[in-house]
């Protein structure tokens, strides 16, 4: 009689466990078709604000620094959004605007005695 409870929880527990990971896998693939949604916007916008020249700069940046790359996007399309972007950028316009979104880097000079 023991052995039917235990097995009874444990099929119970069992059940339980899969109805979670079957929401979690839920949410997990909303979440995913959200962000490919928000990412599809921002290729759209930054098509439409970029020059040929500038978004083929902006992706090279984005395949060496992709972290700074999204922020240079994120920057660009707020840019838009707020209407501070009447015209498209061009390839030096975003040169100018990478140039000011860069630190300056500090340089160290170490003199052996």
């Amino acid at each position: 009689m023991v052995d039917d409870e235990l097995a009874e929880l444990r099929r119970r527990k069992m059940e339980q466990l899969q109805r979670q990971q079957a929401v979690d896998q839920q949410a997990m693939e909303d979440e995913a078709r959200r962000q490919q949604q928000i990412e599809s916007q921002i290729r759209v916008m930054l098509m439409e604000i970029l020059e040929p020249d500038a978004r083929e700069r902006l992706n090279t940046i984005k395949l060496t620094r992709p972290e700074f790359a999204k922020a240079v996007e994120q920057q660009l399309v707020m840019l838009a959004q707020s209407g501070r972007i009447r015209q498209r950028i061009s390839d030096e316009q975003l040169k100018g605007l990478l140039s000011q979104l860069t630190p300056t880097k500090k340089e160290f000079r170490i003199t052996r005695k």
